[in-house]
């Protein structure tokens, strides 16, 4: 695959606005390893190899097992290895990025809100919401995986 634009360096103002969406949900309040395990969700549901690769990564180092990360996909089949918060999460992230889908329905509604202040749930949101924007990104412009580009297959 090879990459068509750097779209860091052709918009970075651009760039630098995401960025700052991203700097939030950093601080927002939500655990990190939370929020990285909606935007590897939201990632494998749209496809985006750099994004899944990075997601993946960050999480190991975060220390989460290889065990967990294998079954992100299948979460719903994972029983406990998963907490409530974060089935919770995951299917929020499932409903909104599928929105097109879903229409996310008041149940999946009523589900994340029984878990989540209304301040989390705007935050996971827009953690939702960055995820998909960066996914298209990535996807339209072939963001090379970490994983690629170590293998020489640039």
């Amino acid at each position: 695959m090879t990459s068509r634009l750097d779209y860091a360096n052709a918009s970075p103002d651009g760039y630098k606005a995401f960025g700052g969406v991203y700097v939030y949900l950093q601080k927002c309040g939500l655990p990190k390893t939370l929020i990285d395990l909606v935007y590897l969700r939201v990632s494998q549901i749209n496809g985006c190899a750099y994004c899944i690769d990075m997601h993946s990564r960050d999480l190991v180092k975060s220390g989460l097992t290889v065990d967990k990360l294998v079954l992100v996909p299948v979460w719903h089949e994972a029983g406990a290895v998963f907490s409530g918060r974060e089935r919770a999460a995951l299917a929020w992230a499932e409903t909104v990025t599928r929105v097109s889908e879903t229409g996310v329905p008041d149940e999946d509604y009523a589900a994340a809100a029984a878990e989540f202040s209304d301040k989390e749930l705007a935050d996971l949101t827009y953690a939702i919401g960055l995820m998909n924007a960066f996914n298209r990104l990535g996807i339209s412009f072939r963001a090379t995986p970490a994983a690629t580009a170590a293998a020489g297959r640039v």
